[in-house]
Order: C-alpha cells, then sequence, then structure tokens
C-alpha cells in the first residue's frame, strides 16, 4: 500500500506506509520520551491520525523544523522502524546511501525526495492556501 499526503487538490506520493510509520515512530521513540504527542502533538497525534486542520498548519511547520534539528544529532543506526515492535527493521538494514549521515536525512520518499523537505513544502502551500494537510492511500 501506497501512502499520499494531500492537500487542496494535490496529492505527493510518500511511500509505503511502513515507512511513514518508521518517521512517526522515529519522532516518538527518540524525541517524545514523556509518551506520543507529549513534544509534537499536531505531528505526532494530528497528523499521525491522517489529518491536520489549516488551524494547526503554522505549529505543525515549527514542529517540523524542530524535529529535523533534533534529529540530525542522531546517527542513521538510531532508526526505529516500528515503535510497536522494535525488533524490526526497515527492509533494507543497514544497507544505505552514504549521502545519508542522520536521522534527518535518513527519511527519503519513493521518488527520491527528501521528507523533510517534501512534508514542509506540503505544509507550506497549506498554510498559503489556508487548507488541511491529509494523509490518504494512493
Amino acid at each position: 500500500m501506497t501512502i499520499g499526503i494531500r492537500t487542496a487538490s494535490i496529492v505527493t506520493e510518500i511511500g509505503a506506509a511502513s515507512f511513514l510509520n518508521a518517521f512517526f515512530s522515529t519522532v516518538q521513540g527518540l524525541l517524545e520520551q514523556a509518551g506520543r504527542g507529549s513534544r509534537f502533538p499536531v505531528i505526532s497525534i494530528d497528523f499521525y491520525d491522517g489529518m491536520v486542520p489549516s488551524s494547526k498548519i503554522k505549529i505543525a511547520l515549527e514542529e517540523l523544523a524542530e524535529i529535523q534539528k533534533e534529529l540530525s544529532k542522531y546517527s542513521p543506526s538510531s532508526i526505529i522502524w516500528d515503535i510497536d515492535d522494535r525488533t524490526k527493521e526497515p527492509p533494507w538494514g543497514d544497507d544505505i546511501s552514504e549521502d545519508i549521515t542522520s536521522l534527518s536525512n535518513y527519511f527519503v520518499t519513493s521518488t527520491g525526495r527528501d521528507l523533510f523537505e517534501t512534508f514542509l513544502e506540503i505544509f507550506r502551500f497549506a498554510e498559503k492556501k489556508e487548507c488541511s494537510v491529509l494523509i490518504e492511500k494512493i
């Protein structure tokens, strides 16, 4: 199953559901020690649950910037593929590009784009157009 992010009439392909889950798992497992949404409620709760309303887009952008900054301090080996089953590993194991230097640039969409750049672009567009951001199957 492929996951996309929708804002207005634009859908951007992200990749497998397990890949997007790894992003959320990594954020929760490394950056939210007090539990899901304790530091990044819009990303870890609203976005994870499938929708960020237009009224929370600005906060989502701030949270994404902070998450990206903080994940830059972690090596790629710190990835948490599944917060509910920490024995799971990425399908590619540790065979990753030399260009990946931290968890801030670890996540790359199925179309080859940096996930953070993709998210920031989508959320900025949503902010400009005053619309929500949704996760959906494509």
